[in-house]
């Protein structure tokens, strides 16, 4: 770690900005990557692991694949599910996205599950926060801070994050269903006590994951009905969409190689369908996130998110020139500087990245 607190020293002596990165997977995500790299994969391994505890300390150029598979070997893993774009991505990258998988409704995000992190601020100088359990959060979480900050405010060197152990059982049911029908329906069964663990509309057709006890499994699958998809279909389906290569994000890849643009809307669960978006939508986490690839303006799609009481985030485009997350208000914004300018004073990490003022 230390070469690394000399080249953030260095580039703050010389007015430069670093770009930090592990395996870059993520490079897409934002504004694009500019300054010198900090490549992180020059710290990376799994410091600490208590299974019986349910915590793991990894360091975060640590490759997210090897960490899992770690996991699996006691019957354990990460239920929020992060995505790994192209079947790569680190453990400091995953918690500076802050991005989650189709479970993130129903067991919390990336941010939810860090207990603690060791970072490097502007200056060099390592700073740890949080614990290794769930007691130690208090005051003002600045491990928690770190998840979705996109590199912002320093570099994350180490984290400790809670795990789970698998479900002891899983399936997966499929309804043919409209849009709002989906959504109404998911709503009333969000009021009852069902082990749904994750769900999904597309073109037509919900698919939900219940998760649980076979027993628990066995009496919601007879209370809600619907066709039930074998495991050798439904596992590559969830992992699919995990991990964004399922045949939604398959088609709008090709639609922003056209001209299109994928955006992340996050609304209320119970905000009604969005009809008049003009392009494939994809529905996670209850309804609460919507995938549209579309060729229509930024402003109508923000303008829609704002009505529906959400936001509108740009996830892929060619042209990010209206933005890529939605606009700070003027207390938002004052906060976002007051804690940039505390942890990098001088801007040297990421520059640019989530916002051009920052």
């Amino acid at each position: 770690m230390q070469q690394i607190q000399e080249q953030i020293k260095d580039a703050a002596a010389r007015g430069a900005t670093l770009n930090i990165q592990g395996h870059g997977s993520k490079a897409f995500y934002g504004h694009a990557p500019a300054g010198e790299l900090l490549d992180m994969r020059r710290i990376a391994g799994v410091s600490s692991y208590e299974p019986s505890e349910l915590v793991v300390t990894a360091k975060a150029g640590t490759p997210l694949i090897e960490l899992e598979t770690l996991l699996a070997g006691e019957g354990q893993y990460l239920p929020f599910e992060p995505p790994r774009f192209g079947g790569q991505g680190t453990v400091g990258g995953m918690v500076a996205a802050g991005l989650s998988g189709p479970s993130r409704a129903t067991v919390g995000s990336v941010r939810d599950h860090v207990l603690g992190v060791t970072m490097l601020n502007g200056r060099g100088e390592a700073m740890s926060f949080g614990g290794t359990v769930m007691k130690n959060v208090a005051g003002y979480d600045v491990s928690r801070l770190m998840a979705g900050s996109m590199g912002l405010l320093g570099v994350i060197a180490e984290v400790s994050l809670k795990v789970l152990p698998f479900p002891t059982a899983r399936t997966t049911l499929r309804f043919d269903l409209g849009q709002q029908q989906a959504l109404t329906q998911l709503n009333r069964w969000g009021g009852q006590p069902l082990p749904i663990n994750a769900s999904a509309w597309w073109d037509g057709a919900l698919v939900l994951r219940l998760a649980g006890a076979a027993a628990a499994i066995e009496a919601a699958r007879r209370t809600l009905g619907g066709d039930t998809i074998p495991d050798e279909l439904a596992e590559p389906f969830w992992a699919g969409l995990r991990d964004h290569q399922d045949e939604f994000f398959v088609g709008a890849a090709r639609a922003v190689e056209g001209g299109a643009r994928l955006w992340r809307l996050s609304v209320p669960q119970t905000a009604p369908a969005l009809t008049n978006l003009h392009g494939e939508q994809l529905l996670e986490w209850g309804g609460a996130q919507r995938w549209v690839a579309t060729p229509l303006p930024a402003a109508q799609l923000r303008e829609a998110a704002a009505k529906a009481g959400g936001h509108a985030t740009l996830f892929r485009a060619q042209d990010k020139s209206a933005g890529v997350f939605a606009p700070l208000s003027a207390p938002l914004a004052r906060i976002h500087r007051e804690l940039k300018k505390s942890f990098d004073p001088q801007g040297v990490f990421n520059r640019g990245r989530m916002y051009p003022e920052l």
